[in-house]
């Protein structure tokens, strides 16, 4: 039998929630030019920075470095990340591409207040968010 296409799974209406590759910052040169631009914001479970260029368009760039912890916390920490990104990217506007730097504390948050960080921190750097809430599928 032949799965069904992404409506099964997602709904027939709604956002694309997908994270696909061309949705992430995957060049050493996009992560050094937002981390030369100097635009960031810091939170108690990251720091968020922006890049703002031609080329951005609401793209992820994450980066855990061993201070998180083992391969384990780090793999933890980015999943978290990864998934408040994919249910509220569809929230933001704006050209311009994030990259967010884990920090230690973020293993034990809870999903809630990493997404209440992220919203206020992305605020905080002028990406425009939609105030609506978010509709879980």
């Amino acid at each position: 039998m032949k799965a069904q296409p992404d409506v099964a799974r997602h709904g027939a209406a709604g956002p694309d929630r997908r994270l696909r590759r061309a949705q992430r910052l995957t060049r050493s040169t996009h992560f050094q030019e937002a981390f030369d631009q100097n635009h960031s914001a810091v939170g108690r479970y990251m720091v968020v920075r922006t890049r703002h260029a031609a080329d951005a368009g609401l793209r992820i760039g994450l980066i855990t470095s061993r201070k998180v912890g083992n391969a384990v916390d780090r793999s933890r920490a980015r999943r978290k990340l990864r998934e408040v990104w994919r249910l509220n990217r569809h929230r933001l506007g704006g050209k311009v591409d994030v990259v967010i730097v884990a920090r230690r504390a973020i293993v034990a948050a809870a999903h809630t207040d990493v997404e209440t960080e992220l919203l206020r921190l992305l605020s905080k750097l002028n990406v425009p968010i939609d105030a609506r809430e978010r509709e879980d599928a």
